[in-house]
């Protein structure tokens, strides 16, 4: 798609409800669909995990690139969780700056920017200058107030019922 007629979108989906991630998954089915390139780095998710979205991106030919440790709130080797953020910082700038991309998702990077990991303003200064008509989504639970500002599209997630509240554990399909 010609880079010229479009302007580059900043999308954050933030909140403390479900969704975040599957809105942008939404996103990279439909530009899939419109046989745009597009690249997900999971801040989070496990290096070897395989949730759905994992398995229906490998059979789709669509970069879903896991580079976290998992559930990083219940880690036991913070510095280790540190060292993998910053590892998939440098890739997520990489894949940024290649021009190769139309949409890049930076999943659940709202965390590891406020566990202090990653400066907010590095952040900002990189999607300031990322290629021009290139799209970047930003995930996670409270989004910084910098990068709700800069963006040109802020959608909260709300929770408002949940069926862990029910005692009902995650379920394939639905939650991974």
């Amino acid at each position: 798609m010609p880079t010229e007629k479009r302007k580059a979108l900043t999308i954050v989906y933030t909140g403390n409800g479900k969704g975040k991630t599957t809105a942008a998954l939404g996103v990279v089915l439909r530009a899939w669909g419109r046989e745009m390139k597009v690249v997900m780095l999971s801040f989070i998710k496990s290096e070897t995990s395989n949730y759905g979205e994992e398995r229906a991106a490998r059979k789709l030919g669509i970069e879903l690139i896991p580079l976290g440790a998992g559930f990083t709130w219940l880690s036991k080797d913070l510095a280790h969780d540190r060292d993998l953020a910053q590892r998939c910082w440098a890739l997520c700038n990489e894949k940024i700056a290649s021009g190769l991309y139309d949409i890049v998702i930076l999943d659940e990077i709202t965390y590891p920017i406020n566990y202090g990991w990653l400066d907010i303003d590095d952040v900002l200064d990189v999607l300031r200058n990322r290629p021009p008509g290139l799209h970047i989504i930003l995930t996670g639970r409270d989004a910084p107030q910098a990068l709700i500002d800069y963006a040109d599209l802020v959608t909260e997630m709300t929770e408002v019922k949940h069926p862990f509240q029910a005692g009902i554990k995650a379920q394939p399909g639905i939650d991974f």
